[in-house]
């Protein structure tokens, strides 16, 4: 069974003006599915991998296939991460977990966007959770993922360059303040409540 490119939960154009649409078509429609495709073809060629889920491979695999994998798990979250309605601040329980990690919602947002801006070369900004519930901020290199180290995704921003620089160019920093525009706090709240 072959992987699939996920739908995007919205069109290429509902994050503007703060992720365009031609930024859209190159990393959901060029990036995105060029991952899928070499993760398909490793697949192919080694059969015991037939049948593994895409967390499987994260957790288990090395080199192209874990690159691959989390590639296209990663992305997929952090399409996820994003809503045309987004912004704002979290409530309910994961609002109030910040809060007690973080002092409060101003702390929290600085410490995820200097994990954002200050990841060198490519990589990702996450919000993870513990399994004795505790949240951090980290950032991953490359296609790394928290899930490697046992903890939950919460939520996450992309900090490739194709991410952003079609619409931002070099100011990563621009880009991640458009993020806060974009946060999906329903979709980080259902995966905080687990």
């Amino acid at each position: 069974m072959a992987f699939k490119l996920p739908d995007l939960p919205y069109s290429r154009d509902a994050l503007q003006p703060h992720i365009s649409e031609n930024t859209l078509n190159y990393h959901y429609g060029k990036h995105h599915q060029g991952y899928v495709n070499k993760l398909n073809a490793a697949v192919e060629a080694d059969a015991s991998l037939a049948g593994k889920s895409l967390e499987d491979l994260i957790k288990t695999q090395k080199g192209g296939v874990f690159n691959n994998a989390a590639q296209v798990w990663n992305h997929t979250f952090y399409w996820n991460s994003m809503s045309p309605n987004g912004g704002g601040e979290p409530t309910g329980a994961l609002g109030d977990a910040i809060k007690a990690s973080f002092g409060d919602y101003a702390s929290f947002k600085a410490a995820f966007a200097k994990a954002a801006g200050g990841q060198f070369g490519s990589g990702w900004a996450w919000l993870t959770k513990d399994a004795d519930g505790t949240l951090h901020i980290e950032a991953t290199s490359n296609a790394g993922n928290p899930m490697t180290e046992g903890r939950t995704p919460i939520l996450t921003c992309d900090v490739w360059e194709h991410a952003y620089y079609l619409d931002y160019q070099n100011a990563r920093g621009g880009y991640v303040d458009a993020f806060w525009n974009l946060v999906n706090w329903e979709f980080a709240g259902k995966n905080f409540a687990g």
